[in-house]
């Protein structure tokens, strides 16, 4: 059997608890030390991207390391598996994290663990922190393997492949373009409102770029769940041009942005951000429904001054 041509399994319980072990063991040194290119190996797509660019600012800022530094562990693994043809194969990793002293609470992450070939390590991409009765159930075979979703075709009321694109059309555009695909709340109709009442102020003007990211280890990934839909995971960039509207009024920058800029912030500052979601998305059939987001983490990664 091989993994580019054969239907298989993506990773078998073993390699994928081997794969948890890993990443916990890596990601705490590279917290403890804030060394951004240690979690590159144990991280890629939207969650490397923001958590390189949060160790290199911190790093900067502390150069010793993280001296309020809490180990976190993750508990009571459950692995979504999907049987996949070639390559990159993934899987999901659902499990309690425990932090320091604090113990589990009622929420449960869902990570991405995906790699590009045989001999790559895996990678966590996403990852996702869910109320536990949130956590939808999934479409599984007689073996208990779960059913990803393709990115086109899915019998969705949105394609994964077309998720990113969606969604940041409906942030530019508000009620005039997909409003109806997406369910009201904070990441939709309220922060298209936040965002329509503070673009101008007395003070500044905020101008705002979103596009879909679906390239490479950043593609959207879904997995069918027992009503039909699919519980989707995609990520998107975004952009904030703030310009000061008075003479001689700086933009207010603090020291970890600046860690990341270039530049120099005399009248305005860029903001580049990653954004991941989580979302449910329903099945056409029955008159579909509407995207319903789980979760939405929004990352600094790139900042200019001008």
């Amino acid at each position: 059997m091989h993994g580019e041509r054969a239907l298989i399994p993506s990773v078998t319980k073993a390699e994928a608890a081997k794969a948890l072990d890993r990443f916990t063991e890596v990601n705490n040194e590279a917290n403890k030390n804030l060394d951004a290119k240690l979690i590159a190996t144990v991280e890629s797509g939207p969650l490397g991207a923001v958590d390189g660019a949060g160790l290199r600012a911190r790093n900067t800022v502390a150069p010793g390391g993280n001296p309020d530094f809490k180990a976190l562990g993750l508990g009571d693994p459950r692995f979504l598996i999907p049987r996949q043809v070639g390559w990159p194969k993934w899987f999901v990793a659902d499990v309690a994290p425990e932090l320091g002293e604090s113990g589990s609470g009622t929420n449960r992450w869902l990570m991405v663990f995906e790699r590009g070939g045989a001999r790559e390590a895996w990678r966590v991409s996403y990852v996702a922190s869910v109320r536990a009765s949130a956590v939808p159930e999934f479409t599984r075979d007689a073996q208990g393997y779960v059913q990803p979703v393709a990115a086109e075709g899915s019998g969705l009321v949105v394609d994964p492949g077309e998720l990113g694109g969606a969604y940041t059309g409906y942030l530019a555009e508000g009620d005039a373009k997909d409003a109806s695909v997406f369910a009201p709340g904070s990441s939709t109709s309220e922060l298209v409102s936040s965002r329509a009442k503070t673009a101008r102020t007395a003070q500044s003007a905020t101008q705002y770029a979103d596009q879909p990211a679906t390239e490479g280890d950043f593609a959207p990934l879904g997995l069918r769940t027992k009503d039909g839909g699919a519980l989707v995971f995609f990520a998107t960039h975004h952009t904030a041009k703030i310009t000061m509207l008075r003479p001689g009024v700086t933009p207010q920058v603090d020291t970890y942005t600046r860690a990341l800029m270039t530049g120099t912030p005399k009248k305005s500052v860029t903001l580049g951000r990653i954004a991941r979601q989580t979302v449910l998305v329903p099945a056409k059939k029955d008159g579909g429904g509407q995207v319903v987001f789980l979760t939405r983490t929004v990352g600094l990664v790139a900042a200019r001054g001008e």
